[in-house]
């Protein structure tokens, strides 16, 4: 029988525990003759990224590749990404350890094919592609000559004999280098670049050239890109076709690549995102069948769709499917099925393998799907999980925003009628990145308890285009600030959520914007900070070669404009501060040193506002540790009750709050 009982106090099925049993990311699943692939990193483990095979007709249970002693796991650009690639019966991939590249085939034990470097992890690799005759494998390579100046770092594309015999240079001369593909005869090599001050999704090029016997580059020739042109993920089609996807039209488009000298043709022009930024190796927004026909994924409205785009068609069929989020697509071994991680607002991510009906119509019932992979039991009833609603709402100068509303819900509890739920802003870090439809136990872990949660995608999130992305520029900490205010109140104002109980939470570059907004607005009643940036000064100062000029884009040029970098950061400005906070910190982070959130626990000491702060030992940028991950929940769960006057039903360790008497509980 369903209960009267006020929002934030139901008892729910989501436990402390729920937010980390049994789960495992998965990532990059991938074909080679009679086996499927893919990683899996296992937080049981300490976090360890192993590589699993299964056989492809599904007759066999999953193994590990390797024993406990290795991680598939590589660090180039730091994010790292895509590190394993198979030919024949052997498999290749990055151990995290050491960041060589190793050698394994059936029977015999792994070993390394690429020279132990002067320094550990001084050469790293990334995005191994092997050749058609399995020889050699190209793949981007990171050298660090001084692992603390960025500088230092270069990064190039090399082509490493498979026998571990040697390496040689394929292309250099650029800072970064990204999705190396060989066409399927293996005489051409198509990759992207790119330079400072740019990222990924500012400007790219696409670069193709011949290859000779000894994988030379020859004819080397700019095929699409520049400045202000974001260009990735290349693939050749069967017959030899080069495809990539631009921006150019202000939203990421697939085009097939002209001869030289001839324009390329838009394959499927539509106002919507074929690609998500690269952030890490290995991004896959399509795949390419034996027939020329394209399997796509797209956004549209805040959910990511699927369809397949047919010879000579204009557009993609839209295939009906339960899952509203797919990333690393892949071209099955057999030419007619797609491998993908896909999940939704109820279902975790899994791997599965997509097959298409032979037909251009869609079959009434959906593509064949077969799940290879959960990453996680589905052990939660879906009368316990709330389902995002894409909104747009206004926003300042007249401009409209997104956000993923998802509004309490647990089968067992109502409200009273008279009530409005509070309100969590969860600001998404990056910021370049986006807020996904995907079933996340963190969200579910408030909804079910009676919060409304709003994921914002605030101007510069991906997903709406490049002038969307673009609002950013020089505009951090004040866009996304604006944003997530108005996201809140606009919800607040349709009835939805009680607009004196508004709380907003973020990590990293979440939590910058979040202690950006509870220094520079009155609208919330709480604030929690998980590792967020506070100094962005000391950010733009102090980080690794690939987001070293990030925040010129973002703010402006690191050192010239100081000030405005001052301008833009709380820990200047903590005499604004009058918002309860708190704060969550590794004291191991390198990225957002302690110091940062020691400095705004002073300030709100010193100005008696009620505070909490939250250490761990041996945690750094990111909270990887089970015991962590769900004190910083239950902490901040006591937290927000405290300030609100909520008596949930859970029983939570208490967490010290300093001024605590001057709060509503």
């Amino acid at each position: 029988m369903t209960r009267v009982a006020p929002y934030g106090s139901w008892a729910s099925p989501i436990s402390l525990e729920t937010l980390v049993a049994d789960a495992v990311g998965l990532s990059f699943p991938f074909e080679v003759g009679d086996f499927v692939y893919w990683s899996e990193v296992r937080p049981s483990e300490g976090g360890r990224s192993v590589l699993v095979r299964a056989p492809r007709t599904g007759a066999g249970d999953p193994r590990d590749v390797f024993g406990p002693e290795l991680s598939a796991r590589t660090t180039v650009h730091e994010y790292g990404g895509m590190c394993a690639a198979g030919w024949g019966d052997a498999v290749y991939f990055t151990n995290f350890s050491d960041q060589r590249l190793y050698r394994m085939s059936h029977g015999e034990p792994p070993h390394p094919i690429t020279p132990e470097p002067p320094a550990p992890c001084a050469w790293r690799y990334a995005a191994p592609v092997p050749t058609a005759d399995g020889t050699h494998l190209i793949a981007v390579r990171e050298t660090h000559a001084d692992p603390d100046v960025p500088a230092a770092v270069v990064n190039d594309l090399v082509a490493i004999r498979a026998d571990g015999t040697g390496i040689t240079v394929v292309a250099e001369g650029h800072d970064f280098y990204c999705h190396p593909v060989l066409s399927p005869d293996g005489r051409r090599l198509a990759w992207t670049s790119w330079d400072h001050p740019n990222m990924p999704w500012d400007g790219t090029e696409l670069w193709e050239a011949e290859l000779d016997a000894s994988l030379v580059a020859l004819h080397v020739r700019l095929v699409a890109g520049g400045q202000s042109e974001s260009v990735t993920q290349p693939k050749y089609t069967s017959d030899g076709r080069l495809l990539f996807v631009s921006d150019r039209t202000g939203w990421w488009n697939l085009y097939a690549a002209g001869a030289e000298g001839d324009s390329d043709t838009a394959l499927a022009p539509m106002r919507a995102e074929l690609a998500a930024p690269d952030w890490q190796f290995g991004t896959s927004n399509y795949a390419v069948l034996a027939d020329g026909s394209i399997v796509g994924s797209w956004g549209e409205g805040g959910l990511g769709r699927l369809g397949i785009l047919r010879p000579g068609a204009r557009e993609f069929s839209p295939w009906p499917t339960r899952w509203t989020y797919f990333s690393a697509l892949r071209t099955g071994a057999d030419g007619r099925s797609v491998l993908a991680v896909a999940a939704s607002a109820t279902e975790p991510p899994s791997i599965v393998r997509l097959s298409p009906a032979a037909s251009g119509a869609p079959r009434a019932e959906g593509w064949g799907a077969e799940v290879l992979k959960r990453s996680r039991p589905a052990t939660v009833d879906h009368a316990y999980l709330s389902v995002p609603e894409p909104i747009t709402f206004p926003t300042s100068h007249g401009k409209d925003a997104h956000a993923l509303f998802y509004p309490p819900t647990n089968g067992d509890f109502v409200a009273p009628d008279d009530e409005r739920p509070p309100l969590i802003v969860t600001v998404h870090g990056g910021p370049t990145s986006a807020a996904l439809p995907v079933l996340n136990y963190s969200v579910q872990f408030w909804t079910s308890r009676g919060f409304g949660v709003v994921d914002v995608n605030y101007g510069g999130s991906t997903g709406y285009g490049r002038e969307y992305r673009d609002r950013l520029r020089g505009q951090w900490g004040v866009v996304d600030v604006a944003d997530c205010v108005h996201a809140a109140t606009a919800l607040a104002r349709a009835g939805r959520v009680d607009g004196e109980r508004l709380l907003v939470h973020g990590g990293s570059a979440g939590g910058y914007t979040a202690l950006c907004a509870c220094t520079w607005s009155d609208a919330f009643a709480a604030g929690a900070s998980y590792y967020g940036v506070a100094d962005a000064g000391a950010l733009a100062a102090e980080t690794h070669k690939f987001e070293s000029h990030y925040t010129d884009g973002l703010i402006g040029p690191w050192p010239e404009t100081a000030q405005l970098y001052r301008d833009r950061s709380p820990i200047a400005h903590t005499s604004r501060l009058r918002t309860p906070l708190i704060l969550f910190q590794g004291l191991e982070d390198k990225v957002v040193p302690p110091d940062q959130a020691e400095t705004m626990i002073a300030a709100l000491r010193d100005k008696g506002v009620p505070h909490a702060y939250v250490v761990y030992e041996g945690e750094q940028h990111g909270f990887r540790k089970a015991e962590n991950v769900k004190r910083t929940s239950e902490a901040e769960l006591y937290f927000y009750a405290k300030v609100l006057g909520l008596e949930p039903a859970d029983d939570l360790e208490p967490v010290d709050i300093a001024f605590g008497d001057r709060l509503l509980g």
